[in-house]
């Protein structure tokens, strides 16, 4: 059995992490005098840049000074530097697992699954983030677009992780995002399980064989399967 994961808004909470600190930004905003700034982020624009591939490569900080360039023509490295300490402190203090995350991976475990997380950033922001949540022992494989080059946009990472474990032909795919997690775990044969939760919950289904509440029936979901797959033999 190989168990191919998500990990931002799947493992652990990612979005609302993100809102603490978009809310410590915005006095920092005020008394820098960044109104262009302040109405960018209020009026939630920085949606817009959920659809640029290369963001799916980068580290927040890097996000971070590309919203703020598409707002100003030039910014002041000090400036940049100031809000990339902020973001920092104020995202990994707010970065928690779920409550299901570690009883979801140690049963997986129980049962000889193959893990692997398959996440969009940077190398170093997301092994950062396995470091401070205490979860990388789990994981027989990671699999990151900052260092392949590759989004979960393309299906590259997704026939990675694949080809890494080609004995295993039991494949399920679990995270939060239907057009890249739902997507390319179809695209491999994968059993596909939605956790509707985090920034795009409630943003459709299309490729996903079954939608969830958290973790635990994803679970129930993967033994069904599994006890299915075991009676044909």
């Amino acid at each position: 059995m190989l168990v191919l994961l998500d990990l931002d808004d799947t493992l652990c909470n990612t979005w609302e992490a993100g809102k603490y600190t978009i809310l410590r930004l915005l006095p920092y905003l005020l008394k820098k005098r960044k109104f262009k700034a302040l109405f960018y982020i209020l009026t939630s624009r920085y949606r817009d840049l959920e659809q640029i591939r290369e963001l799916h490569l980068m580290d927040l900080d890097k996000i971070l000074e590309k919203a703020m360039k598409k707002v100003y023509s030039h910014i002041p490295q000090n400036e940049l530097d100031e809000m990339f300490g902020l973001v920092d402190r104020v995202f990994f203090s707010n970065l928690k697992l779920f409550p299901d995350a570690k009883p979801f991976l140690e049963e997986l475990k129980n049962m000889g699954a193959k893990i692997v997380l398959i996440t969009d950033s940077s190398s170093y922001w997301q092994r950062k983030k396995l470091e401070y949540l205490g979860i990388k022992e789990y994981f027989d494989s990671v699999v990151i677009s900052g260092e392949t080059g590759y989004s979960k946009f393309e299906l590259h990472n997704f026939i990675l992780a694949k080809k890494l474990f080609p004995e295993e032909s039991e494949i399920y795919m679990v995270g939060d995002r239907d057009e890249t997690d739902m997507k390319g775990g179809k695209a491999i044969g994968a059993v596909t399980i939605l956790v509707n939760r985090g920034y795009f919950r409630g943003r459709g289904a299309e490729n996903a064989d079954y939608v969830v509440r958290n973790l635990m029936e994803a679970l129930e979901v993967i033994k069904h399967e599994h006890k299915a797959d075991l009676a044909k033999g």
